[in-house]
């Protein structure tokens, strides 16, 4: 169908409101972040009329890394409610692959920096949004002698021997250079330079001595990372100085946020708009609220079973625990592998290690009454934390890839051709 080559945003709104009104907000939002190109791979096969289209959806190299094996669940979604889109205009056949995004010459960042340029100007375009000065109550002078040695940079003013000099003469006696200046000054590569160079400067931004106001520093530190954990980095609060806080920067663990990522694929894939809930405050607590990551990673197995279970017709008791729905699903997906030699053992192994899978986080979750908040501790108490949760949270994730994986090849194949 060469209009959707040609002319593709009448039939991508369409099928984005299919993906929106089933729930599958994940893949929603890929079509509506990619970019879209459209490609005709000729006739089907031997004596076969029908033509067949690939439609590429380029993300982001960072937002294709995260999605992992759940881009198979996500690019059959969006095929599947393209073809439904063009079925009355077209007998063609469409296959969708989400790929990563090729870099524009102009937004590669330095030899040194990872941190892409777009989330570098979302930064900035913020701050000149809030008009937040960025040198808070120093002079500009002052504050970027803080970070560089401004007697060693050059002037860009033949008046001038160096960037100090330069500085004070545009920004104080003149005032004939804009108030975002040093966002663009080469000298400084604020857009293009290292990652460290960058982080430092917003840490310095929101150092006590530039921005005594702590509740302001908070916010800007919020913001910041609201950009910052998108590429692999955070603020946090290293220390006080006089009652306020200072920050630095440091790495992301990736892994549960890629965990996450997978979960609410297959959440999308089973249609589970309540899974999707559950996911949302998983993501959100696996770092500030580990006991809560953790109690939720127990909900999520239980959620994927039942799903599982209830679109398979299979009754259970509302007073099932998770072990005995894990059971009904092995049972219903047939998880003892069939045709191999010494099947018995395979199966007592393959039963064992469901169970731990299933009772991991349930025994996590235990822990949050025995760790959690409510109750007297004496002063060698130390809570749960971000790693116990990440534990919790990978083992549901492991689970939940099994069986809906299972669910994927044995299940749906049987109900197409009942169809």
């Amino acid at each position: 169908m060469q209009d959707l080559a040609t002319n593709p945003a009448r039939y991508l709104t369409t099928v984005e409101e299919l993906l929106l009104a089933e729930r599958m907000t994940q893949a929603c939002d890929i079509l509506r972040k990619a970019e879209l190109r459209v490609e005709n791979d000729g006739l089907g096969g031997w004596g076969s009329r029908v033509t067949t289209w690939t439609l590429y959806l380029a993300v982001d190299p960072g937002d294709y890394v995260l999605l992992g094996e759940g881009r198979i669940f996500i690019e059959e979604q969006i095929a599947q409610r393209f073809r439904i889109t063009l079925a009355p205009y077209s007998g063609d056949a469409y296959a969708v692959e989400i790929v990563p995004r090729l870099a524009k010459p102009d937004a590669m960042p330095g030899p040194n920096a990872r941190i892409r340029r777009q989330a570098r100007q979302n930064i900035i375009d913020g701050l000149l949004i809030d008009k937040v000065s960025w040198a808070g109550q120093l002079e500009e002078v002052d504050f970027l002698s803080r970070l560089f040695d401004l007697s060693a940079l050059p002037s860009n003013d033949s008046r001038y021997s160096d960037a100090a000099g330069d500085i004070y003469q545009h920004r104080v006696n003149n005032f004939d250079w804009d108030d975002d200046w040093v966002y663009s000054d080469s000298r400084f590569t604020l857009m293009t330079g290292s990652d460290e160079a960058f982080l430092r400067f917003l840490c310095e931004m929101i150092h006590p001595v530039v921005r005594p106001d702590a509740s302001e520093a908070a916010k800007l530190a919020s913001q910041f990372n609201d950009q910052l954990r998108q590429e692999g980095w955070e603020l946090i609060e290293a220390e006080r100085i006089a009652g306020r806080p200072r920050f630095e920067a440091r790495r992301v663990n990736v892994s549960g946020t890629r965990a996450v990522s997978r979960a609410r694929a297959v959440a999308d894939a089973l249609d589970a708009g309540w899974m999707q809930k559950e996911i949302e405050r998983l993501e959100a607590a696996v770092e500030n609220d580990p006991s809560l990551a953790i109690g939720t990673a127990k909900d999520l197995l239980e959620t994927c079973c039942k799903s599982i279970l209830t679109r398979q017709q299979v009754t259970f008791s509302r007073a099932a625990t998770l072990p005995d729905l894990a059971k009904l699903v092995a049972k219903e997906l047939k998880l003892v592998p069939e045709g191999i030699s010494d099947e018995a053992k395979g199966a007592d192994t393959i039963r064992l290690l469901l169970r731990n899978l299933a009772t991991l986080t349930q025994y996590l979750a235990e822990l949050r009454g025995l760790y959690g908040s409510g109750h007297g501790r004496d002063g060698r108490h130390r809570g749960l934390e971000p790693r116990h949760a990440r534990l919790a949270v990978g083992a549901a994730i492991a689970f939940v890839d099994f069986v809906s994986d299972t669910y994927h090849q044995r299940i749906l194949p049987l109900s197409k051709k009942g169809d």
